[in-house]
């Protein structure tokens, strides 16, 4: 029975430390906000493979999987954006701020309940995962002095977008850990949550590179996909020109 609970434990750490960083945002720790979310994304990224080398997947770890992500990804790095960028009345609309705030993490609880209900393509998502559109947010807040507050206010929608399109991103859930080598997942969370502790604003910028690469492959995935229905588009318009005046003649 203990056995079985391993996994749900990673999950409510997951739920633990987001809502610490909300916390901890409130609180004007925005930098040691964003590490607890990439900490949570590393149990995240373990509950599920703990679950799977233990056998111990269920309906109920689903499902507790998905509400702590909604809070760890979505309100969360939401709330750190807002109180880092978004709350400042003589730059933006303080109603238009609650707004983008608030789409994305509905949008976030919309992409984790079409994940629950809908068949996925093997191998990959549909839509942008919400820890991966977490992990951007709020990462990105930390350039808030870098990067004008607009490009943050589009960049915060587009990620909202980005979860809720039928985008494919590579899924990298299924590389599991041997059971063996379940022991030392409590080590490799310690030892991330101690580098993160003692460099939080270096680590979270760090790990906000490959993130956003990842972000930036679906956006580069949906625009390929435009013209390539544009250019199908244009040649059956062709096709049915030349049928066309072969018809009149």
């Amino acid at each position: 029975m203990l056995t079985k609970s391993i996994p749900s434990l990673f999950t409510v750490g997951n739920l633990f430390l987001g809502v610490l960083s909300i916390i901890l945002a409130f609180s004007g720790e925005h930098g040691i906000a964003a590490v607890l979310v990439i900490v949570a994304m590393l149990l995240d990224g373990l509950d599920g493979r703990v679950a799977r080398a233990l056998n111990a997947q269920s309906e109920f770890g689903k499902e507790l999987d998905s509400l702590s992500d909604v809070i760890s990804f979505g309100v969360a790095p939401a709330f750190i954006m807002y109180v880092v960028a978004f709350n400042d009345p003589s730059v933006i609309s303080p109603a238009f701020a609650w707004i983008v705030t608030a789409i994305f993490p509905i949008c976030g609880a919309l992409r984790l309940a079409r994940f629950n209900v809908v068949a996925g393509t093997p191998g990959y998502f549909i839509g942008l995962p919400i820890p991966a559109a977490g992990g951007v947010l709020c990462t990105l807040a930390l350039f808030v002095n870098e990067i004008n507050v607009y490009v943050l206010l589009v960049s915060t929608i587009m990620l909202s977008y980005l979860m809720v399109s039928t985008v494919k991103y590579p899924n990298f859930k299924k590389a599991g850990i041997p059971k063996a080598a379940i022991w030392i997942t409590p080590v490799i969370v310690a030892v991330a949550v101690l580098i993160a502790i003692k460099w939080p604003e270096s680590i979270s910028k760090m790990i906000f590179v490959p993130l956003l690469l990842y972000a930036l492959y679906g956006l580069k995935k949906n625009v390929d996909g435009f013209f390539i229905r544009l250019r199908r588009k244009n040649k059956r318009r062709g096709v049915d020109d030349s049928n066309s005046v072969k018809s009149d003649v």
